[in-house]
């Protein structure tokens, strides 16, 4: 049976929730589409992750709307994929901020990841045409800085590569809430086209030393208790540690990326075949793992061009 481009088909709306996680500490989630956070301080409000466009970005602030009338003057770009930054301009911040990495990534290819990305999963980009550009990040930090909304303390930090190399989360400690970016999935597949495999499972021990009480995953419900904390670290390290392994494998005997493919599929379907966007994440996953595999450290681009000749030939062998 022939399978549609990625998420191309995909045009389903989503319910979505909206729910205080800890004191202040808001989720916006639906259904394992991209998830923002929301931290409401003493005299302003911080939004981490924007949706893909303004029009978007507008449900997240009419849920904000009804929790709060403080202005929103911090935006956090967990990392730099469009789903997650294109959206930033509907909320009015004053700073705009993501890790020194992110910001050379979208130098280096965040054209090119719009692109890619509105390509696959068109429904993520309903009003596409209110996107005013590419989001650039007005407060960019090496390893880690502190914002206060008010009184209220916020740590911003880039704990190591991951999802992608310049990966943040977002720290409250006086909620014990950590917002994980795409670091963490939760009964959503991880998407690893840009993924740093050896390195994503030590990124993910050390977010789970500050021993959160709750953690909005990238996609996913979100993780309401020290248990489901722990089992959503468990279930993306599981993700990451029988794709990984089944990919080096295949490398190591000498496969090519279509044998690689099939073998990570027999691997990976029957735990996580249930998974939202699992189809659709599964070539490009294979694809970098097998790059990462052969010694290629810094991931290719992602094209839309590339997009499809690699759907068609892992997919459908052609």
């Amino acid at each position: 049976m022939s399978k549609q481009f990625a998420s191309a088909g995909d045009m389903e709306e989503k319910v979505v929730s909206f729910s205080e996680i800890g004191a202040g500490c808001y989720a916006f989630t639906a259904q394992g589409d991209p998830n923002t956070g929301i931290i409401v301080g003493d005299e302003s409000v911080m939004v981490i992750d924007t949706q893909a466009t303004p029009a978007m970005a507008q449900k997240v602030i009419e849920y904000i709307r009804t929790v709060t009338d403080k202005p929103i003057k911090h935006v956090v770009l967990s990392h730099y994929h469009a789903v997650r930054v294109l959206g930033a301009s509907a909320y009015g911040a004053s700073e705009i901020i993501s890790s020194d990495l992110t910001y050379r990534l979208i130098v280096e290819r965040g054209q090119q990841d719009w692109d890619s990305e509105q390509g696959r999963f068109p429904r993520l980009f309903q009003g596409a045409d209110s996107i005013p550009g590419l989001t650039w990040p007005t407060l960019t930090f090496g390893s880690s800085m502190t914002v206060w909304l008010g009184k209220r303390e916020v740590k911003i930090m880039h704990l190591g590569r991951g999802h992608t190399m310049g990966d943040i989360v977002v720290w409250v400690p006086d909620a014990g809430v950590m917002f994980s970016g795409d670091l963490v999935e939760y009964h959503s597949a991880c998407y690893c086209g840009d993924a740093h495999f050896a390195d994503w499972p030590k990124t993910l021990d050390r977010l789970a030393a500050f021993e959160p009480r709750a953690v909005v995953p990238g996609r996913g419900d979100a993780l309401t208790s020290p248990q489901m904390v722990a089992d959503g670290i468990a279930l993306t390290r599981d993700f990451l540690t029988t794709l990984y392994t089944s990919v080096s494998a295949s490398v190591a005997e000498g496969r090519s990326l279509k044998e690689a493919f099939d073998a990570a599929r027999t691997a990976m379907d029957p735990k996580f075949g249930s998974f939202a966007i699992h189809e659709h994440c599964l070539p490009f996953n294979v694809a970098r793992a097998y790059d990462e595999a052969k010694g290629l450290d810094h991931p290719q681009i992602w094209t839309a061009e590339r997009d499809r000749e690699m759907w068609a030939s892992l997919q459908h062998g052609e």
